[in-house]
């Protein structure tokens, strides 16, 4: 199946888009998703450990089901003052 992700600040950067399309398995989860992007983008492995995912407008864990039609969004570490 093939879902929509929407990118932000580095991770946005390195895909080149604010929003990408990545087929995985119709039983993926967010690893699965982690995974696509990796392999699509290597520049992001160094911040696969760091990236957050949001399913939906809910944080979600690496074993959180995905559906074609979820609103998927990839959060990459912020910092400040």
């Amino acid at each position: 199946m093939r879902v929509c992700v929407k990118l932000f600040a580095a991770v946005r950067d390195i895909a080149g888009d604010e929003k990408v399309e990545l087929e995985v398995s119709e039983s993926a989860d967010i690893a699965e998703v982690r995974a696509a992007m990796i392999a699509k983008w290597p520049k992001l492995e160094p911040y696969s450990r760091f990236l957050n995912f949001a399913v939906n407008q809910n944080y979600a864990t690496a074993a959180t089901r995905v559906a074609a039609e979820d609103e998927i969004a990839c959060i990459p570490p912020v910092s400040g003052g």
